[in-house]
């Protein structure tokens, strides 16, 4: 049986932990060859292996900071495997460095700028030429709810680089669905990440703080996550561009929650 994006080529950025690294796996199951972005060298050539093999995956070193390394990236899909169908703009940084507007130093936030929202504007405009070409594709940038809801705990440069990103995914939305592209934001709520374990690990208070406002009692999962964005990628959304796709929990349509 076929499955939901058989033979589709697919790159997805940070592709080798949390909700890249499910995507990855949920997008072979589906049937797609995939293209990981990442900056862990030895664990992306484990995740080619896991999967079966440079048949239905390759690992590009990538700095998605750098344009040459991202339009690399988006180049080596095509060579390999014949096209870009799906692109997963999901590489990003939570870094402990930013903060309140109060204590968070320029360096931080230009980091944070460039890692969150810039490399998206990079992998979209690497991505959208092949796309135009093919007269089809999917993107799918990894926005927050944190993009439409202020945040309980502030990370400045965080919430206003997924604001762009959301921002962003709108305007290509609009600019292109007469092309057969497709743009829309993924816009998890509290994720069981890496980044998110890694918080609970240094500031437990402040990550719990996080959890109480989730209606649903819980953080969500990364093959959750997966799911949203298979779906994104798939025909199931063929009528959906330019959208905000909050997969939360509950909390962005939260007053108060039960305890």
């Amino acid at each position: 049986m076929a499955g939901r994006i058989q033979d589709r080529v697919a790159v997805v950025t940070g592709g080798c932990s949390g909700i890249g690294l499910a995507t990855v796996q949920r997008f072979v199951e589906e049937g797609a060859r995939v293209v990981i972005g990442d900056i862990d060298d030895q664990r992306g050539h484990e995740v080619v292996g896991q999967l079966g093999g440079e048949q239905v995956a390759t690992y590009v070193h990538v700095d998605v900071t750098d344009k040459e390394q991202v339009d690399a990236l988006f180049q080596t899909a095509k060579d390999t495997y014949g096209s870009v169908d799906i692109a997963f703009n999901n590489a990003g940084i939570s870094p402990p460095e930013d903060d309140s507007i109060l204590d968070t130093d320029l360096d931080a936030w230009r980091r944070v700028q460039e890692v969150n929202l810039t490399s998206v504007y990079l992998c979209c405009k690497a991505a959208i030429p092949h796309m135009l070409e093919q007269g089809r594709g999917s993107i799918i940038n990894t926005a927050s709810f944190v993009a439409v809801m202020g945040a309980a705990t502030s990370q400045i440069s965080y919430s206003a680089s997924k604001g762009g990103v959301l921002s962003m995914s709108r305007e290509l939305g609009v600019q292109f669905a007469r092309q057969g592209i497709r743009v829309n934001a993924l816009c998890p709520g509290p994720v069981n990440t890496p980044l998110l374990q890694e918080l609970f690990a240094k500031d437990a208070e402040r990550a719990a703080r996080r959890l109480v406002h989730v209606p649903m009692g819980r953080f969500g999962e990364p093959e959750e996550m997966a799911a949203a964005v298979l779906f994104l990628a798939s025909d199931d959304s063929s009528f959906m561009t330019a959208s905000t796709f909050l997969v939360d929990g509950g909390i962005s349509g939260a007053y108060v929650t039960p305890l």
